[in-house]
């Protein structure tokens, strides 16, 4: 049962009817693999007695609903996850006695059994309509209530809330069908949180305790994971950046940190990246690195820490009074975050990171068709759950980037302040903290509002030089051009650069900051200084834009790309060359062998992994057909190459190695492969840990060089989580219609694998070196994609949607056949609609690339 879809309008109607004090939820996880007991006592007012309303419950079965003394008929009053709720007094006590059912999506309450010891562990997801699927609820932000849990599990377990975990009691009264003693835990009362930030999580869990000294005093920490990782989890590192946090956070927000405890708890089979439960953080296990990792990664936990971290402020303690703030929230946490990183941490250059990875999203999700202001109008819950987005996260945090440099810092810090003094445990929208801004700024912030927040796709910068006749610059004018589908003009603070090449280095001679507005911006304070051998617009990457080099500068780019010594410029540099050559204004051929210039040597490890995604995207899927496999065999190559003459043992080395391995299909490059795996070839400083040796087989699978033999083998050798994932990816990564088959049908047509595990084998399904493997399955994929969309959960069905998109084969047949479908299906839910015109787009830009590097 998905549950009824919640819409915006039906949400203000209820909490205008609505106000909740509590919840009392008992649950008992002891009645086997499937299903468990929940029990839930809720107290509420009404405004109008006599009316009626309902609460929201999804899972196996309701058996009994007792409202004010009364007796409710479950078969009349819960259906589609809602219980319908007559005849309300001005005070209201409902009890609900319900069996839920263990999810293996991610969702609601997920179960998992670790392969390696045989144990189970459960965590909670209940972004965005999920805490119905654990206890009865009012399922919207702005019905905050104090929540209390009573818990009933196996003894041995450890079981974790948003409040300090309490001594358990024994009870013997519980029947545990898998046998052994049976505890009860009884939590504390939470402050007033909305239910999408509740948490359990449960399981013979492993625990590294600490505290941290803040404003309240001192804090307990706890950092969890499952006992087969314990041996790997590097829990100072963790401490470490959490307390640079909290110092960071309670002194920018004026605030102290509002929870009694704060735990962080790695967890398996994780759809996101973190979820920022109220003093219980959940975190996806994979950054518990069992294998060598790139600085790229490592970096990235501590930015995930951080910004759930900024979450406990900007999001649970004040939260959003509905979900078109969502942008807000997450926004502001990636903007916190990353300026905590910068400004607390070791990563002094997180900006550029941002920059790096963080902006490409959002470049590449406002140019879809399915781009959208960054306040997104959220009509209903099916519309939040596909906004988890570059707009939402990426853009609005460089949005955010700008709104700070607009009005400046510490006007910014204080009426941060001040929002959050006035609104503590309360909800608010964007106008509450916009009124907080311009009192302390002095600026009018709504029209900035209306141009940055309301409107969506990204302008275009390219400067516009006459050179006189001496070399000066006779004249430089900024020109601002938009998308035909979003025209509108917008107002930019950047800087322009000029760097000159100084014994073989491009080195920043001058830099102007100004303003850009209109169509055409001029810029005196460069008139009259010689020409530089690069001109770059946006220097420092201030704004939210596309830029555009002049013939000179783009030149001196494309020779001398490792000559800027500088992460930044030579970041903004080559994002620059890979936007045109998306836009088809540069040959995907000269795109890659810039790359392969730009590659060797590269240090910022962010950067290398971005280039390498899109350098690789360039070569499978925008260079013409008619000459790919030669460009394909030169980037494998060149990517040989570099991994060859890296650093041994280098970040470089270890990135560079495993791109090549996926490209690898010659008998010489197969057989380096293979040698590398088996011990008998090596390669000074590589470690053979077991992720590399995946990453191996992988190839080797792909390249049909691995059978089935050699896979069990090595999941045998691999016993976890992890390795029954990457079989799964090297499984269907085979290049035989039966790999792709079975592939196909366990995924899309059955119904029984986990979502790590279906996300993992989509990847292998999706990764072939002939796409023309993929060509049955044009007409497959239009055909089932509704009925999935209906059957499965949003998070399973978006998955399957994106990964089972046969996208590598990047042909007019199969845009046509997708937009055949589009024009066929125009009353399908929007959310289903949007995901495959998404997909549609990826072919289209991919054809227009072709197009070009055809002419090339």
């Amino acid at each position: 049962m998905p549950g009824t879809n919640l819409t915006r309008d039906e949400a203000t109607q209820r909490s205008q009817l609505v106000a909740t004090r509590s919840y009392d939820v008992a649950l008992d996880l002891t009645a086997g693999p499937e299903t468990f007991r929940t029990t839930t006592t809720v107290r509420f007012s009404c405004t109008e007695p006599g009316a009626q309303t309902w609460i929201d419950f999804v899972g196996r079965s309701v058996s009994s609903l007792v409202l004010n003394g009364e007796d409710l008929d479950p078969a009349t009053h819960w259906a589609d996850g809602r219980i319908t709720l007559p005849g309300l007094a001005a005070e209201n006590e409902l009890t609900v006695d319900a069996v839920g059912l263990y999810m293996n999506t991610g969702e609601g309450l997920h179960r998992f059994v670790d392969p390696a010891d045989g144990e189970v562990y459960l965590y909670t997801q209940f972004e965005v309509p999920d805490s119905r699927r654990m206890y009865a609820a009012f399922e919207q932000p702005d019905l905050k209530a104090s929540f209390t849990f009573i818990v009933t599990a196996p003894a041995h377990w450890q079981v974790i809330s948003n409040e300090p975990t309490p001594e358990p009691v024994a009870a013997p009264e519980a029947a545990n069908v898998d046998g052994g003693e049976v505890a009860r835990w009884e939590f504390p009362a939470t402050p007033r949180i909305s239910s999408y930030i509740t948490a359990l999580v449960a399981g013979p869990y492993d625990v590294v305790r600490d505290s941290v000294t803040t404003r309240a005093g001192a804090v307990p920490l706890g950092v969890f994971c499952r006992r087969s990782l314990t041996a790997y989890l590097d829990a100072d590192n963790i401490l470490d950046v959490t307390k640079q946090g909290f110092a960071f956070f309670e002194e920018e927000f004026d605030q102290p940190y509002p929870f009694t405890k704060y735990d962080q708890i790695f967890t398996p089979e994780y759809n996101m990246g973190a979820m920022e439960n109220a003093g219980c953080v959940t975190i996806v296990e994979q950054y518990v690195f069992r294998s060598k990792v790139t600085e790229a990664i490592v970096e990235r936990r501590a930015l995930t820490i951080l910004h759930e971290l900024a979450h406990m402020w900007f999001g649970d303690l004040v939260t959003m009074r509905w979900w078109d703030d969502l942008w807000l929230n997450e926004s502001f946490a990636e903007w916190a975050s990353t300026t905590c990183q910068a400004e607390a941490t070791g990563w002094t250059d997180a900006w550029t990171t941002f920059g790096t990875a963080e902006k490409a999203w959002a470049y590449k999700q406002d140019q879809l068709s399915s781009t959208h202001p960054v306040a997104a109008d959220m009509v209903d819950l099916a519309a939040v759950e596909v906004n988890f987005d570059g707009i939402t996260y990426a853009k609005g945090a460089s949005v955010l980037k700008q709104l700070v440099a607009y009005v400046g810092r510490e006007p910014f810090r204080d009426g941060l302040r001040a929002y959050f003094a006035k609104h503590a445990w309360g909800n608010t929208s964007l106008s509450d903290l916009l009124t907080e801004l311009e009192t302390t700024s002095g600026r009018d912030l709504r029209s900035w509002s209306q141009v940055w927040l309301e409107t969506a796709g990204v302008n275009t910068l390219t400067p516009e030089v006459t050179v006189a006749y001496d070399g000066t610059i006779g004249a430089l004018t900024v020109v601002q051009t938009t998308p035909e589908k979003h025209p509108t003009l917008r107002p930019h603070r950047l800087a322009v650069g000029c760097y000159e090449l100084v014994d073989g280095a491009l080195v920043r001679t001058h830099r102007v900051e100004l303003d850009v507005a209109g169509q055409r911006t001029e810029v005196p304070e460069l008139v009259g200084r010689s020409m530089p051998d690069l001109l770059l617009v946006n220097d420092d990457d201030l704004a939210y834009t596309k830029i555009r080099l002049d013939e000179r500068s783009l030149a001196t780019a494309l020779e001398h790309v490792r000559a800027l010594a500088e992460s930044l410029p030579r970041a903004l540099v080559l994002g620059a060359a890979w936007d045109m050559t998306r836009d088809g204004e540069m040959a995907a051929t000269d795109y890659v062998r810039l790359v392969l210039r730009a590659v060797p040597g590269e240090t910022d490890s962010t950067l290398l992994r971005v280039l390498i995604q899109q350098v690789t995207t360039a070569a499978l899927t925008y260079t013409a057909p008619a000459h790919r496999d030669d460009v394909v065999a030169e980037l494998t190559a060149g990517m040989r190459g570099a991994a060859e003459a890296a650093a041994p043992g280098s970040d470089a080395q270890l990135q560079l190695v495993t791109a090549w391995a996926a490209l690898a299909r010659t008998q010489d490059d197969v057989a380096r492969v293979a040698g590398l795996l088996s011990g008998e070839g090596s390669m000074a400083g590589l470690e053979l840990d077991q992720d590399m040796r995946w990453a191996l087989l992988t190839s080797l699978a792909t390249a049909g060089a691995a059978d089935e033999e050699q896979i069990a083998a090595e999941q045998a050798r691999d016993n976890t989580a992890t390795g029954r994932e990457k079989a799964a990816r090297a499984r269907a990564a085979r290049p035989t219609a039966e790999a792709k088959e079975a592939a196909w049908v366990s995924a899309v047509e059955q119904d029984a694998l986990s979502n790590s595990v279906l996300a993992s084998q989509s990847l292998g399904w999706g990764w072939v070196h002939d796409a023309t493997l993929l060509q049955p399955y044009v007409d497959r994929y239009h055909a089932m994609i509704e009925k999935v969309w209906d059957e499965r959960t949003h998070h399973i069905a978006e998955s399957l949607a994106v990964g089972f998109y046969p996208l590598a084969l990047a042909t007019p047949e199969l845009r046509d056949a997708t937009q055949t479908w589009l024009d066929e299906h125009p009353d399908v839910s929007n959310s289903l609609r949007r995901t495959v015109a998404e997909n549609r787009d990826a072919v289209e830009r991919a054809l227009t690339a072709q197009a070009a590097d055809a002419r090339a």
